[in-house]
């Protein structure tokens, strides 16, 4: 009734990975299938600005109105598709209830789009009674990231 050899340990002092890994996996599962649905508005492929513009922090609030026209000559304000009929309405709708210096309109327009469509979503805008254009260009170095022209006065 001696101690029997052999070296065997009751207990395993090794760390097991394994379900450190699975759950690394299922987090980057979650993350690829949560990111795009983060984006905010309609995708547009914006021109590039030579400038480099300064960047308003005001366009990724919720209540900051977007306008997107799309390559087709589509309009959305945010993720909702607009006919141009119904613009001046939403955009007035929209802008009841912002104070004075909060009252600017972004206008994203991909690079296909018809010069005519953005010089009409313009004409509609001021029509509305707002007087802050911000017309919404890509970065030149690190084309990556969309960064917004600082607002500019209606004339």
């Amino acid at each position: 009734m001696g101690m029997s050899g052999g070296g065997v340990d009751k207990y395993n002092s090794e760390i097991n990975v394994t379900p450190m890994v699975d759950i690394m996996l299922v987090l980057l599962i979650i993350f690829m299938v949560v990111t795009p649905l983060l984006q905010s508005g309609v995708s547009v492929a914006l021109p590039k600005d030579m400038n480099n513009p300064e960047v308003d922090k005001a366009i990724i609030k919720e209540s900051s109105v977007v306008i997107s026209i799309t390559a087709d000559n589509q309009y959305y304000i945010g993720k909702d598709k607009v006919e141009t009929i119904d613009l001046g309405g939403k955009i007035t709708k929209s802008m009841e209830t912002k104070k004075p210096e909060e009252r600017i309109v972004y206008i994203k327009s991909d690079v296909g789009a018809n010069y005519g469509s953005v010089v009409e979503v313009i004409n509609t805008v001021r029509q509305a009674g707002i007087d802050q254009i911000g017309l919404v260009a890509d970065k030149k170095k690190g084309g990556a990231a969309a960064a917004p022209a600082a607002p500019a006065a209606a004339s």
